[in-house]
């Protein structure tokens, strides 16, 4: 060898013995391992040998040939056909064993065909290897499989349903694994220049080692033809793959990890240079040479799921066959914990790395990283839910439906309890991965029982429009807790759930901060609801209309939204089984809040000198009562008085102006907060489980973000101490009970310091001396205000280092806190807050003559607002106020959250301008040190990512082990090595602790339970396998009995035929046998009690068959019926015949299967596909069988506007002055004149108020005729397009009622003109303008126009009624140049 290749390794490889492949050469590094930890063979002298696997406090054995452990003695491979000839291990002394199957009873793939190699003498195949390749499979196997012949196996490994390499499982050799070096031509531009220098020299160093192994490559050649290749082994710790540069595109290589089970896996490749193609292998490899190809992807040919070292790199090539996810684009690392060094700095690249290509998504060990892109992005489509839900997630990058798959899973096939909690402050997108969770549950459970899944989704939209609103930090700011539990059953499918909301911010319904909004529903009801819907609520569109709503701006853009949000609503509240009345009382009570926020009082000086106030706006009271049901008088007085008692007398007082604009206020906040709480009542009776009993249960909580405001009240207290407690008990789970773990179980653990915010949490909530006890304390006394609360609050907490307050008392205390504020170091920064109101809104009482007065109300959900308003209830009792509400709901929630396995998504808002693309470094890191993901990375990195007891471990993965399974009857920690010994991991992939098994790799646990899941249908198909052959075999032996039985009577009645035949006299036969007397008689009489015996066994015997028969039928005819399926439309009629014996199921299962397809049907239509549905169904209902014409218009869709007058400015503004803004149809048609009956042209627009003609090019109205004007529409049978519009006479008083506020330029703007009479139409839309003028005058009336269909019928043309008689030829289509009208005195004819 020549002096400058580098030397080979300290401990030489011995290569075992065997048979290679010609074109093959093979060279990779075994490595084993002595675990320390637990001492078994101390613990259990009786251990037993475990062959190929580990043994206690002692080497590995490897299968066959000689090798030498890294810097320790030789160890003599397992199996019968060792080197050693001693049949005994010499460094353990341990006698040797015959070798053990695979898991599943597989023998070792052995790979023929001679190979010379240098320094290694040429091995010829031997008896030995042919017997071991005909050996049977394991006695034990047999008998779990069936006595079934083994399977064949192919080389080739084949993906299963989860991605993982399905071939043969057992490792027979240990692969080291490598350290990963990240690929810098693959580097983003900010993270390479962290490592460009060391990249930089480490690069000159490989270039001259690399040229030098070729040099080596072709002197090898030369020496010794029969070798294409050799790859030498080497220190370094990465691989190269030593390539001749003339061959590199005639050949394929073959990389095998050190976890191969079997086969080799082809790789393909883009050709040089190949130092950078070997950068990224993970562990060490096989490297194989030989065939046609290049090389391609080497970092992504490694088992996907099965090494430590693979769970840690950052991307690996590209993933075929899984559609739009795929690793090829990823940049920087997926996974943080597999960073080096892991900084802020580093992880903080590394997020922005991924964030400037729109990979929002990175894993911190088994927590996910997501950083809001505030912009719509295609993840989420239903082949990204496919692929997530079909392969394994460490063949995809990082994704939310990863770790809702893996939260699912856990339910499903852990049988635990899972949780996801979503944290970060407020703006980074809680609320939408709450809902993709949400959205991921639903979509892979399609065929949950009552749509479980589909109520459990619309759910969201109903509660993000009552309790969600814009902020400045966020368009969809969630304003309450939310916590979402969902129950499954065996299957994975969702039976229901239930929902807990914390703490609405209901100060928000009657003020809201500069450039903030009110809750969206309101601005929903206004923008989204129909006419008739405002009518009734009492509201109109305008948001200046309202006190409530005037803080911030409005712009188009935000109507069409809050329109679309509106529709969304209602849709999903219909999808909750609300009705449609509740839906309306619904709306009322919003409505109500809106009209008493514009309530204003004024102040009134009473005649006794007290101060009371009055009411401006009765108007407006007066529609509240309308809303409510209440009577004026009460509300007035519950809003304008207050009734004391004192020593059982009630003594009435006046309120004040200011005092009754407070009460206002309460009542307002008090009726929305309660309706919220009424409507997750009735979202939970919607989706709660039907059946009773226990199951598992998947939560997901969605809680208010951290806030830092520019004005902080008592509602961003309470919500930063709810995340103080949240981010205590998740740091508590992930992080300090995960080390506290490592050292009690004895593992080898230096501990990481995690920032723990105990300290904030006791300064809030420690009783007597805590902020909220201080707060509940001033509360409770009689006049306590802000001042006693600032005094208290300096006096109990002063001292506190993390509390600021003027004239504080501890070192670091700032005396540049306004005086009306303090201030709290919270874990996510320091927070003031303003005491103003904070007595108030934690008291939150409402006073009882409100109560009462609302309880008197005859609305349908009002009593159950407050039930407290009841007169019989007697109790005194103060209601709990908001501090220990919170406390009291925290505590419930920390106690859920520690009951169940959590999976934690960590939000981060990349910027403050809610802009896309735009990461601001400052504010990311802040979010990144204050969640502890770096503490997260380092225990995730340093640690072991799975731990379970030793019975645990064995009872769910016992399965996949000869030894352990079906039943293990030693002891567990015993049963787990001998399990972990047939399992395919490494040694440096698990360890034992005290009570515990741990493995490293995340990866490896999924790898684990692929193979569990593949054992568990092995072992279904036996089961189904054994029963339905005792089924076939029950079955088998009825039919043979009747069978018999058929033969038996078929036989002796052809017997008795024949004799009968045989005999002259019959009769004489019968009387020989009456005659019969004595022993003969028994005979006889045995006789006939066999035959009768015979015959019903016969009936019997006929009455099975008959049932198979009747079964059979059926099954034939739902199999004709499955396959041969009428199609989904409601017009299809065709059905299977079926057997007379089945008419009555076909007849009921026809009408089913119609009612199904037509809901189905219906649930396609949209609102605007609805009103048109229903305006061709009044169509029908007016015209069918009556109009001749009606049958060409039934294929054409009523489009409306046809001139598209609806976009026209000048229009527009017409319109407002008329009110006539909702067109629903324009058109250019023909009036005809009354005098001659000629055509003119005009422009006809209908709009939801009234029917207008106009000019054709100035766009004037001629004629307004209100919708209740309208009182008939009289039409012929004929296909002619001719309609008359029959106008109400003028009245005596209508000169004085409304004509002086009509428009002048209106024809009908006065009695006068309006005398001119009905309105004469010919146009080829005529069918659609009556329907819609049908519905426009019944939405006005309340009531149906009459329609007229006849050959003659009276018109009023002014002071002369004229009658219109319709003639025609038998024309198929008339057109207006074919028709002809006359006018003759009284009487006007149209010829067609």
């Amino acid at each position: 060898m020549d002096e400058t290749l580098p030397p080979p390794p300290s401990t030489p490889v011995t290569y075992p013995e065997g048979v290679y492949d010609h074109d093959t050469f093979t060279v990779h590094r075994v490595a084993a391992q002595i675990h320390p930890e637990p001492n078994l063979i101390d613990a259990y002298p009786q251990t037993t040998y475990v062959p190929n696997g580990p043994i206690p406090n002692g080497p590995f054995v490897l299968p066959k040939g000689s090798y030498y452990i890294r810097n320790g003695p030789v160890v003599t491979m397992g199996g019968p056909h060792s080197a050693n000839d001693g049949g005994q291990d010499p460094a353990s002394g341990i006698p040797e064993a015959p070798p053990i199957l695979t898991t599943f009873g597989r023998p070792p793939s052995i790979t023929p065909g001679p190979t010379t190699i240098p320094g290694v003498p040429v091995q010829q195949p031997s008896s030995i290897l042919a017997s071991m390749r005909n050996r049977p499979l394991d006695p034990r196997v047999e008998e779990l499989r069936g006595r079934r012949s083994p399977k064949s196996f192919s080389p080739t490994p084949t993906l299963g349903r989860n991605g993982f390499c399905r071939s043969s499982r057992r490792v027979t050799f240990l692969v080291e694994p490598v350290p990963e070096v990240d690929e810098d031509d693959e580097e983003d531009e900010e993270l390479r220049s962290l490592h460009r220098e060391d990249d930089d020299d480490l690069d000159d160093v490989d270039d001259e080692q690399h040229k030098m192994r070729l040099q080596e490559v072709d002197r090898v050649k030369s020496s010794n033809p029969q070798v294409n290749n050799v790859v030498s082994p080497r220190s370094d710790p990465r691989v190269r793959f030593l390539i001749d540069p003339a061959e590199h595109r005639q050949r394929t290589y073959s990389v095998v990890t050190g976890s191969t089970r079997g086969g080799h896996e082809q790789v393909w490749g883009v050709g040089p240079p190949y130092r950078r193609c070997a950068r990224r292998v993970l562990p060490s490899v096989w490297v194989v040479w030989g065939g046609a190809g290049h090389l391609k992807h080497i970092a992504g040919v490694s088992s996907a799921c099965s090494s430590s070292s693979a769970s840690r790199a950052g991307s690996a090539g590209s993933l075929e066959g899984v559609g739009i996810p795929s690793l090829e684009g990823e940049v920087g690392c997926s996974d943080c914990a597999a960073l080096y060094p892991i900084t802020d700095e580093a992880l903080l690249h590394n997020l922005h790395a991924r964030y400037k290509r729109d990979q929002i998504y990175t894993y911190v060990g088994t927590g996910l990283v997501s950083v809001n892109p505030y912009r719509r992005l295609a993840l989420y489509t239903a082949e990204v839910i496919h692929a997530y839900r079909s392969a394994c997630v460490f063949q995809l990058p990082p994704h939310i439906y990863a770790l809702a798959d893996a939260a699912h899973r856990g339910v499903w096939e852990r049988n635990s309890d899972q949780i996801v909690v979503v944290t970060g402050e407020s703006g980074a997108g809680k609320t939408e991965a709450a809902k993709l969770v949400l959205q991921y549950l639903a979509a892979i459970t399609p065929h949950a029982p009552n749509q479980a899944n589909e109520r459990l989704l619309q759910s969201n939209p109903v509660l993000e429009a009552f309790g969600n609103a814009r902020t400045r930090r966020n368009d969809n700011s969630s304003r309450f807790g939310k916590y979402t539990e969902i129950e499954f059953d065996h299957k994975g499918d969702p039976l229901g759930g239930t929902i807990t909301h914390y703490l609405l911010e209901k100060s928000r319904v009657t003020s809201q901060a500069p450039g903030e909004r009110n809750f969206h529903i309101f601005y929903q009801i206004l923008a989204g609801a129909d006419i008739q819907t405002l009518k009734m609520l009492k509201l109109q569109r305008n948001l200046d209309h309202y006190s409530i709503l005037k803080t911030t701006r409005h712009s188009p853009s935000e109507t069409l939204d809050d329109r679309t949000e509106f529709n969304i609503t209602k849709r999903a509240l219909d999808v909750l089984g609300v009705s449609q009345e509740e839906q309306l009382d619904l709306l009322k009570i919003v409505a109500s809040v809106l009209k008493l926020g514009n309530l204003t009082f004024t102040s009134v000086n009473n005649i006794d000198g007290t101060e009371g106030c009055s009411n401006e706006n009765e108007y407006e009271l007066h529609e509240v009562c309308e809303l409510l049901s209440c009577d004026v008088s009460t509300l007035v007085g519950a809003l304008q008085t207050r009734t004391v008692e004192t020593r059982g007398e009630k003594v009435m007082a006046e309120l004040s102006a200011m005092e009754a604009t407070r009460t206002r206020d309460a009542l307002c906040r008090a009726l929305y907060n309660r309706l919220v709480t009424w409507v997750v009542g009735r979202i939970n009776d919607a989706i709660k489980a039907k059946t009773m009993g226990r199951r598992r249960v998947l939560g997901i909580l969605d809680i208010f973000g951290f806030e830092i405001l520019e004005t902080n009240s008592f509602e961003q207290l309470i919500i930063n101490y709810c995340n103080e407690k949240l981010h205590q008990i998740i740091t508590e789970i992930t992080l300090k009970e995960t080390q506290e773990d490592h050292l009690r179980e004895g593992l080898d653990w230096t501990p990481i310091d995690i920032p723990m915010n105990n300290a904030v949490v006791d300064l809030l909530e420690q009783r007597q001396t805590g902020v909220l006890a201080v707060i509940e304390e001033v509360s409770l006394r009689v006049g306590g205000g802000k001042d006693a609360l600032l005094q208290q609050l300096s006096f109990s907490c002063g001292g506190h280092s993390l509390f600021d307050i003027k004239g504080g008392r501890h070192a670091h205390s700032d005396n540049n806190i306004p005086a009306d504020s303090f201030r709290i170091r919270h874990y996510a920064g320091s927070v003031t807050y303003s005491v103003h109101g904070f007595i108030e809104k934690n008291c939150d009482s409402l006073h009882r003559d409100l109560t009462r007065a609302m309880y008197r109300c005859n609305h349908s959900i009002i009593k159950d607002l407050f039930p407290e308003g009841n007169p019989r209830r007697t109790t005194l009792k103060r209601p709990a106020s908001v501090g220990t509400q919170v406390l009291i709901s925290v505590s419930a929630l920390l106690r859920t959250i520690r009951s169940k396995t959590p999976h934690v998504i960590s939000c981060i808002k990349p910027n403050e301008l809610k802009q896309p693309r735009i990461l601001e470094s400052a504010l990311v890191l802040h979010q990144i040190k204050y969640l502890g993901l770096i503490e997260q990375a380092r225990v995730q990195s340093e640690g072991w990512s799975y731990r379970a007891t030793h019975d645990a471990f064995l009872n769910r993965y016992g399965m996949l082990s000869l030894h352990t399974w079906p039943v293990w009857r030693g002891a567990p920690l015993e049963g787990c090595a001998l399990l972990l010994a047939d399992l395919p991991l490494t040694p440096q992939q698990y360890t034992f602790g005290r009570n515990k098994v741990y493995i490293k790799s995340q990866r490896a646990v999924h790898e684990l339970e692929e193979y569990r899941r593949e054992r568990l249908e092995d072992l279904a198909v036996l089961v189904q396998k054994t029963y339905r052959g005792w089924r076939q075999q029950q079955r088998y032996r009825l039919m043979k009995a009747a069978q018999i039985t058929l033969a038996t009577a078929w036989r002796s009645w052809k017997a008795q035929k024949y004799e009968m035949l045989t005999k002259s006299d019959p009769g004489a036969a019968k009387e020989a046998r009456l005659s019969v007397k004595g022993w003969k008689f028994f005979v006889l009489a045995r006789e006939e009690y066999r035959e009768l015996k015979h015959r019903r066994k016969v009936e019997w015997a006929s009455i099975i068959i008959q049932r198979a028969y009747i079964n059979y039928q059926r099954w034939k005819f739902l199999m004709v019926l499955l396959s041969d399926q009428p199609n989904d439309s409601p017009a299809d009629c065709s059905w299977p015949p079926c057997p007379p014996s089945l008419a009555e199921l076909s007849l009921l299962m026809r009408r089913l299967h119609h009612k199904w397809r037509c809901h189905r049907y219906r649930l396609q239509f949209d609102q605007t596909a609805r009103n048109r549905m229903r305006e061709k169904v009044t169509a029908s209902i007016i015209f069918k069988d009556r109009k001749a014409s009606y049958t060409k218009s039934v294929s054409h869709p009523f489009l409306g506007d046809y001139v598209r007058l609806r976009q026209n400015a000048q229009w527009k503004k017409l319109a407002a002055e008329t009110n006539d803004q909702y067109v629903v149809f324009a058109d250019m048609v023909n009036k005809i004149t009354r005098s001659a009956g000629k055509f003119v042209p005009i422009l006809l627009a209908v709009s939801t108020n009234s029917l207008l003609v106009l000019d054709q090019r100035t766009l004037q109205v001629k004629y307004r005729i209100p919708a209740l004007d309208i009182q008939r529409i009289s039409l012929s049978p004929y296909l002619d397009d001719i309609a008359v519009l029959h106008i109400k006479p003028p009245t005596p008083t209508a000169d004085l009622s409304g004509s002086q506020n009509l428009n002048p330029g209106c024809l009908f703007g006065s009695d006068e003109v309006k005398r001119k009479g009905d309105l004469v139409l010919q146009t080829g839309h005529v069918i659609e303008v009556v329907t819609k003028l049908f519905l426009v005058v019944q939405n006005a009336t309340g009531k149906p126009p009459d329609v007229n269909i006849s050959t003659e019928f009276d018109a009023n043309f002014g002071q002369n009624s004229v009658l219109f008689t319709f003639k025609t030829a038998g024309l198929a289509e008339v057109a207006p140049g074919q028709i002809r009208i006359m006018r003759r005195h009284n009487r006007m004819e149209v010829m067609l």
